[in-house]
């Protein structure tokens, strides 16, 4: 288990939690995000347990949130493939002869 950047895994080294403008050295990508919190949870309301914390629009974007911690997981790579990408793509090369 491991404290590392949502975007690409790319661990973080560094004692106690990122600063708001602290960002991944491999992907640039912002650490002081909802993405990489211990209270993070797509299926409650606002996909924050913290009920106390002000609601975040964007989850991947750094925000000042007082009740950050980073959590400490197992790196799973995303998937790149979008079904839905896929089929949309395949319709549009269908509908332009591509």
């Amino acid at each position: 288990m491991t404290r590392h950047c949502h975007n690409c895994g790319e661990p973080w080294t560094i004692n106690g939690n990122p600063g708001r403008g602290e960002v991944c050295m491999k992907c640039r990508a912002d650490l002081r995000v909802c993405l990489n919190c211990t209270s993070y949870d797509p299926r409650v309301a606002q996909q924050c347990r913290e009920r106390r914390a002000d609601p975040v629009l964007e989850k991947a974007a750094g925000n000042f949130c007082e009740y950050f911690e980073f959590i400490k997981r197992a790196w799973t790579p995303k998937t790149e493939a979008n079904p839905r990408e896929a089929a949309a793509r395949e319709r549009m090369n269908k509908l332009f002869g591509g």
